[in-house]
């Protein structure tokens, strides 16, 4: 099973690689990382702006490399809800005809890491400068170092691929 995803960020790598091996324990994949604009801003500020901008990776992994059973897509975004901000990532997977698309789940950041985003800085940056981290996003991300890594970014993702796969692991109902 060939599969591109959308990004070479190490994290969105071991996210596609663990959720597939959960589905298919049998299949040793072979994930191909691609970086490719999302066509959205660096930092999605709203649900529907990530979601597009993991659409529009998968869109431009097939284009890229057309071969692939699977392309994938994961986008991280944010929402302010009232005077909160949410966290959360959008993955979207195609096998060139059909799709599927799964959020993951919701966190609330700190207010002042929410301080910095609305600011024009990008989530993984502003992690960095509140927790004295380095490169988060591309590790634990927000929701590792608000856990103390019971939940990393990777694990927060993994079950969103899963869903994501839902209409290729059960066709009959899409």
């Amino acid at each position: 099973m060939n599969i591109v995803v959308a990004s070479q960020n190490p994290v969105k790598l071991d996210a596609v690689q663990e959720g597939v091996e959960e589905l298919w324990p049998n299949i040793d994949p072979d994930i191909i990382g691609l970086s490719v604009p999302s066509g959205v801003g660096a930092q999605p500020m709203t649900e529907m702006e990530t979601l597009e901008g993991a659409r529009n990776r998968v869109r431009r992994a097939i284009e890229h490399s057309p071969s692939a059973n699977y392309w994938a897509g994961i986008e991280g975004g944010v929402q302010d809800i009232g005077k909160k901000m949410a966290a959360f990532a959008w993955v979207v997977v195609s096998d060139g005809e059909k799709w599927g698309e799964a959020r993951s789940a919701t966190f609330f950041l700190p207010d002042e890491v929410a301080k910095l985003v609305r600011s024009g800085i990008e989530l993984g940056e502003a992690d960095d400068k509140v927790f004295g981290a380095t490169n988060s996003k591309q590790k634990n991300g927000a929701i590792g170092l608000l856990t103390h890594n019971t939940i990393t970014r990777t694990s927060l993702y993994v079950p969103a691929v899963i869903m994501a796969f839902i209409p290729f692991i059960r066709p009959e109902f899409y």
